[in-house]
């Protein structure tokens, strides 16, 4: 089947939802927020910010492009033990600090995703549920199973405790850095989120209740206009998501609490969104639904396609792996005062 966006594709619906250019995008809005959204949610903030994360750093696992890479714990809501990476500069003192979210799948090693700037720490998490070192018994680790945990209420549904562990990971890279511990006092460092897919979503949930962040950037969040999104097909998580709706509908009520674009109307940081015309797997109406609500400063670059390989990926990566360090270049203060 061929698209409105000219990609051959085996899917039984349009990856681009019948859009040809990101202005018919630009007028998704975000849905009306639930009376007690924001107290939810600095509720679960509160809760997370006394726990006492305990953080372990390994030994170097890897070293390459400036940074060495150790293994690491910590403790999130609820006692649970995680564990990620944290890369720290080879050289020199730690002048920035950033947390990292993985897509849906987890993450099985650091990546390209190192810090985007010189100079910077960067605490690489894997949350409940997610790979080998975010492994939690009972919790599925498959992303179309993970993804319905606890869905059935808004205190036991699994992707709050994920924000958590988001949270909880930024206090166990301030309590192991010390040049990052004094963030979000005045006169102190800010922290830069970068998240893809889900954990772009995650991070549009998290971020609005946070003072230790100065930047974002999310790519093809997730978790965007859910009202819009069950009625639109896909594969991946958000059709398991579309399947329990169908078969449950009062989901609704709780996906009203986890909808990325409604946490975006009170989302404040100056953040980059790369949001795609094309996404078999995260419809690009949700995308640009989160960009279009947030409420702070906000750039967007415009992706082909999102979740699907296609020519011109390799060019379009660079331009936004360029976009990613000017933006955090300009919008974060050192650890040592300077911009």
């Amino acid at each position: 089947m061929a698209s409105p966006v000219a990609f051959a594709h085996d899917f039984p619906f349009d990856p681009a939802y019948g859009c040809t250019a990101p202005e018919q995008l630009l007028r998704v809005p975000a849905p009306p927020a639930p009376a007690d959204f924001e107290a939810f949610w600095r509720d679960r903030y509160a809760r997370a910010r006394a726990v006492s994360t305990r953080p372990v750093l390994g030994p170097v696992e890897e070293e390459r492009e400036g940074v060495r890479i150790h293994g690491i714990t910590y403790t999130s809501v609820g006692g649970v033990r995680l564990g990620g990476w944290l890369a720290l500069p080879a050289e020199g003192p730690v002048r920035y600090g950033f947390v990292v979210g993985h897509g849906y799948g987890g993450r099985k090693e650091p990546g390209r995703d190192l810090p985007p700037l010189p100079g910077a720490a960067a605490i690489l998490p894997c949350v409940r549920g997610m790979g080998e070192r975010g492994r939690v018994d009972s919790i599925p680790d498959l992303a179309d199973e993970h993804v319905l945990y606890g869905i059935g209420s808004r205190d036991s549904y699994v992707i709050g405790e994920c924000v958590a562990d988001l949270w909880c990971a930024a206090s166990a890279l301030t309590e192991l850095v010390p040049e990052l511990a004094g963030a979000g006092r005045p006169g102190g460092p800010r922290l830069g989120y970068l998240g893809e897919s889900f954990g772009g979503g995650l991070g549009a949930l998290a971020l609005p209740w946070e003072s230790r962040f100065g930047a974002a950037q999310l790519t093809v969040p997730t978790f965007g206009n859910h009202p819009l999104r069950l009625t639109l097909p896909c594969v991946g998580s958000g059709e398991a998501v579309r399947a329990y709706h169908r078969e449950h509908p009062q989901v609704a009520d709780v996906l009203r609490y986890f909808d990325a674009a409604t946490a975006a109307t009170r989302l404040e940081l100056p953040t980059l969104v790369a949001a795609a015309l094309f996404d078999p797997s995260v419809p690009p109406p949700g995308q640009f639904a989160v960009y279009n609500a947030l409420a702070g400063e906000r750039e967007l670059q415009v992706l082909s396609a999102g979740h699907f390989p296609y020519r011109g990926m390799t060019a379009e990566a660079a331009e936004l792996d360029a976009n990613r360090t000017r933006f955090f270049g300009e919008r974060l203060t050192a650890a040592d005062g300077s911009a």
